[in-house]
């Protein structure tokens, strides 16, 4: 009988793994099936065709990771060497992200501590992480002094905020001698602009509004941030490719992907969505919430090239899990990119997108 084309692919039949198996022969040769498998053609997506140099890449950071130790583990080596060109986060994440640059420290712990001993104590728990209630108290401290400075007696998008907020934590790291430990230094160093689509729901955004009941004159203007994100997606279409790796879910998902609805179907300026999608998430799609929505849905929006969708991949596990694996695997596979520094194009990025847009309303009115 003639072999049927669907079993032309490679047989499971991997090698025993001994004390010599590297990161890349686990995933190449072990990861065959199931999420593991999903999760090996995550790590071949992101660094045979993501890492490509007319390729830009937007990250997004969903959930308690930087408590977690992620931000030192794996975001900062993949911004370090250029495998990040911008990010959109939470600002809990940035938040969480400061206690580490400013001297504080979160500890191993477990899930299954009496929390009632725990406020006792002046505990906080994130699932099975333990720190000081202090360290809350001394990372708001730390923000409104800084927010104090002249420079921020302004309206800015959240990228140039987290840009000058990023000098003054890589100055801390350094007077502590901590190396690199924040996302926000190494993104302030490395030229990457990080986005909050919703400033005011951290500890970040209560206390810059602590300080504007005392006058401070910082204003987030959440506009530009929509229209900055924008600009760098036409901007990578127009030189390349745009890709998107979304680590979980929720609004910083949407917010990086609808960059592309607010280009074609806000904007009226013609385009054809992120061209590569890789997703890691824990989430259904079935329950109808943006965080498990798959790729596919995605193209009905306009987020996602239709013509790249079978290249599209979503890995269903644990992120703490995942974005280990994927760092070690793009840094023991490909060579450092040239950083793309975004964040000091972001004049001229705009520019070129207001011009863009008012070109298509002239051609409107005719």
């Amino acid at each position: 009988m003639k072999k049927s084309r669907l079993l032309h692919s490679k047989p499971i039949h991997p090698e025993a793994i001994t004390a010599k198996t590297t990161i890349t022969d686990l995933i190449d040769n072990t990861f065959l099936a199931y999420n593991a498998a999903r999760l090996r053609e995550a790590c071949l997506l992101f660094t045979k065709r993501m890492l490509e140099p007319d390729v830009t890449i937007g990250v997004s950071l969903t959930g308690a990771l930087t408590p977690a130790g992620l931000g030192m583990s794996s975001i900062i080596p993949l911004i370090n060497r250029g495998f990040i060109d911008w990010i959109v986060t939470t600002g809990a994440n940035l938040y969480h992200d400061s206690h580490f640059a400013i001297g504080r420290s979160l500890h191993i712990g477990s899930p299954f501590i009496d929390d009632r001993e725990l406020k006792r104590q002046g505990i906080v728990r994130i699932y099975d992480i333990l720190f000081e209630y202090e360290v809350l108290l001394s990372t708001d401290a730390f923000f409104r002094e800084v927010i104090r400075h002249n420079e921020f007696q302004r309206e800015m998008s959240t990228a140039e905020f987290h840009f000058r907020i990023g000098k003054y934590v890589r100055e801390r790291e350094r007077a502590l001698g901590l190396g690199q430990v924040s996302i926000l230094s190494a993104a302030c160093e490395s030229g990457v602009p990080i986005y909050t689509p919703s400033p005011g729901d951290s500890s970040i955004g209560m206390n810059i509004a602590r300080e504007a009941i005392d006058g401070c004159g910082l204003r987030i203007d959440i506009a530009r941030d929509v229209n900055e994100t924008a600009a760098i997606v036409l901007n990578a279409k127009a030189k390349g490719k745009s890709a998107v790796l979304i680590l979980g879910g929720g609004s910083p998902k949407n917010f990086l992907l609808q960059t592309e609805p607010h280009i074609q179907e806000v904007l009226g300026i013609k385009d054809a969505g992120h061209d590569l999608f890789l997703q890691v998430t824990d989430a259904r799609p079935d329950t109808g919430g943006l965080s498990g929505a798959t790729p596919s849905e995605a193209v009905s929006w306009g987020k996602v090239n239709p013509e790249q969708l079978p290249a599209a991949v979503v890995c269903y596990t644990d992120i703490t899990i995942a974005l280990p694996v994927l760092t070690a695997y793009a840094i023991a596979n490909h060579k450092p990119r040239r950083l793309s520094r975004l964040y000091d194009k972001r004049e001229d990025l705009y520019n070129r997108l207001m011009s863009a847009y008012f070109r298509t309303q002239k051609r409107k009115k005719r």
